[in-house]
């Protein structure tokens, strides 16, 4: 999960094989069209063995607003 550098932030979830080159594209504006204009710092991160099982954990994330809410809050 990534959360933007603003005054008032936001998170995005996405999933990656390489976590360090789609943090630097997402900074660089190049990323989804969500993520264009902004800074992103990196506070969450899970791994898994399975594309299927990543997916489902970011869509999982995704919906789950308080989950989003506590981790963003933990990383102030």
């Amino acid at each position: 999960m990534l959360k933007s550098v603003d005054k008032k932030p936001v998170t995005y979830v996405g999933y990656t094989k390489d976590l360090k080159s789609r943090l630097n594209l997402h900074n660089k504006g190049k990323g989804a069209k969500f993520t264009r204009g902004r800074k992103w710092k990196l506070i969450y991160k899970e791994s898994f063995k399975s594309k299927n099982k990543a997916i489902s954990r970011e869509y999982y994330i995704k919906k789950n607003k308080t989950l989003r809410k506590n981790i963003k809050d933990k990383n102030k």
